[in-house]
């Protein structure tokens, strides 16, 4: 099997409630359609709603079917956030995954960058991620436990020569930081918390760094794995996570990069 075919699904996820948020492209479209094939009940949403669409097309493609708002939702306002999950809470009972995958930066360098950029930044990817669990907290608890899952990025453990990410790196740094925490308050009413660091992951969001030729050929030249990784490659690992397998890890942040972090 290559390294973008998606896997033999097994159920391991049967019976458990998933909100994924950022579900319209990337990583959010695998998820949904993985998650879904692994028996999960998902719950989907995203700041483009036509985009949440075509995932829900996918996911019927599929042969599957999933809970997907329509409506463009803005996790990064925090009322927005917890109608979302109380919607989601009230409609199926309980929730037993929050995947935060969704996220939007602007790229610039600390002496070019922003302000508005920076916050912008913040916003959707490290003030989302703190909305969203906080308003699941509670349905985690009262389900009687889950995972949460946090995308963070391989820009949270290291500098880069080749794109200014300040900000980026900033709130990555922020989401597995935040990670951590989640897990030591979460061990005693049975939640654990664990992060995943994707590298350079080809999805709607890189599509315009890596339209610039110098700038792809470099990212890959960085790693050992000389290829871009793909959504799948994030997404199957995720499964594993939210799965009862992993009850034992918490905490953890898991560095998904082809090799970048290891030189």
């Amino acid at each position: 099997m290559n390294s973008t075919a998606r896997p033999r699904t097994t159920q391991r996820l049967s019976g458990k409630v998933s909100l994924i948020t950022g579900i319209g492209g990337g990583q959010g479209r695998e998820a949904a359609v993985r998650f879904a094939a692994e028996g999960a009940t998902v719950v989907g949403c995203d700041i483009n709603g036509a985009a949440a669409k075509e995932t829900l097309a996918a996911v019927r493609d599929a042969g599957l079917d999933a809970d997907i708002d329509s409506g463009d939702v803005d996790l990064g306002d925090p009322e927005q956030a917890r109608l979302w999950v109380q919607g989601a809470a009230e409609r199926h009972g309980q929730l037993d995954v929050v995947y935060n995958n969704g996220s939007a930066a602007r790229v610039g360098s600390i002496a070019d960058l922003s302000i508005e950029d920076w916050r912008f930044t913040i916003r959707n990817e490290l003030d989302l991620v703190f909305f969203v669990t906080k308003y699941a907290w509670p349905v985690l608890i009262r389900s009687g436990g889950g995972v949460v899952i946090n995308t963070a990025s391989a820009a949270g453990w290291i500098g880069n020569r080749s794109v200014p990410f300040v900000a980026h790196m900033a709130a990555k740094g922020g989401v597995i930081a935040m990670t951590r925490q989640l897990a030591a308050e979460g061990g005693p009413v049975g939640i654990r918390a664990v992060s995943i660091s994707p590298g350079t992951i080809v999805t709607p969001g890189t599509a315009e760094v890596l339209a610039v030729p110098e700038v792809r050929d470099a990212l890959v030249a960085q790693s050992l794995i000389p290829r871009l990784g793909m959504p799948a490659d994030v997404v199957s690992l995720a499964v594993f996570l939210a799965s009862d397998e992993a009850g034992y890890i918490t905490g953890a942040d898991f560095v998904v990069d082809g090799g970048l972090t290891a030189v």
